[in-house]
């Protein structure tokens, strides 16, 4: 018999704004306290203390526009949020301080969330989506010099990239990029030549998320539809579809694979999370708390892997922390 749904462990409430991104630090060692960033459509980064369940500060530095992507550069106090005020900011949350320190001009108006991938120690690079309708332009950080600008070919119509996924397989290799977008489309860039190397149509709508195994070469998106599409990556670079999973309701608005690749987890406009197995995509569970549409998903980075949870963030205002280790 299965096991009935968890209940959240717990709900942090507080935002009193629709929460669209989420992103945890809790990897760095004792006596630091595990942390949760949340930005909201109300402008704010609210840093919530995972001990205590409460906000310890709340960062304002997107003229109240909403704020749809939060990441950490490597531990709690480097962070990079994006917001529809069209800016990257970059903080340096240490000692205590809340000011944004520099910030990237992005002139997108899109809901694309750029991507982040470290290259070297204090270096990153950082995908976004360009002025240029389909552009897509690739930084380096912090010195914010260009590294290239990838359009598709001339009359392709793969319309605007809606969600972006930097990575390299290891710390040798080159950096490549995985770009959904608004025709179903999902790209693998080369970055070095500034080339696509393939192309997928993985559905009918736009790509809203996507998730990428490296270890695997297989990846996983969703879009408005009632269906998931896992796609895999061959020797040459091809994309090719592995299979499709059909969902009960449609609208995936984000998909994130956990860190040791067993599991992953959707957020679904049906106000439900489900949890999948990775390797044969078997379903596990739903978890049913929102009130409304779950717009991002996170599985945090503790090193204890009993420790380890998963967060949504939802329409709904709230939050909700599960603890789904033991479940999988």
């Amino acid at each position: 018999m299965a096991l009935p749904p968890p209940d959240p462990q717990f709900v942090l409430r507080g935002t009193s704004a629709v929460v669209h991104t989420l992103c945890f630090s809790c990897g760095s060692q004792e006596p630091d306290v595990p942390i949760l960033f949340s930005g909201s459509e109300n402008g704010f980064i609210h840093v919530w203390n995972l001990r205590t369940h409460r906000v310890d500060t709340a960062l304002d530095g997107h003229g109240r526009k909403s704020v749809y992507c939060v990441e950490t550069m490597g531990g709690k106090d480097r962070l990079l949020s994006q917001g529809r005020d069209q800016r990257i900011c970059l903080w340096d949350l240490a000692e205590g301080r809340t000011a944004v320190t520099d910030s990237v001009f992005t002139e997108n108006v899109g809901f694309c969330r750029c991507s982040l991938l470290k290259v070297a120690q204090g270096r990153w690079l950082m995908a976004m989506a360009a002025k240029a309708l389909e552009e897509v332009q690739v930084l380096e950080l912090p010195s914010k010099t260009s590294v290239c600008t990838l359009k598709p070919e001339v009359g392709a119509k793969l319309g605007m990239p809606m969600c972006l996924k930097l990575w390299q397989l290891n710390c040798g290799s080159q950096p490549v990029l995985l770009a959904g977008y608004e025709d179903g489309s999902v790209v693998l860039w080369n970055l070095s030549m500034g080339k696509a190397l393939s192309q997928l149509v993985c559905h009918q709508e736009p790509v809203m998320s996507l998730d990428f195994d490296s270890e695997k070469a297989k990846g996983i998106s969703g879009s408005s539809e009632k269906v998931l599409s896992i796609w895999s990556l061959n020797e040459l670079q091809n994309l090719q579809v592995y299979k499709t999973h059909e969902l009960v309701n449609a609208g995936i608005s984000d998909i994130t694979i956990r860190p040791d690749k067993k599991i992953l987890a959707t957020a679904g406009w049906d106000h439900r999370i489900r949890i999948f197995g990775w390797k044969k995509m078997k379903p596990l569970a739903v978890l049913d708390y929102h009130t409304a549409t779950v717009h991002c998903v996170a599985f945090s980075d503790h090193k204890n892997p009993s420790e380890r949870l998963l967060a949504a963030g939802s329409k709904d205002h709230r939050i909700s922390i599960w603890s789904i280790y033991t479940q999988t």
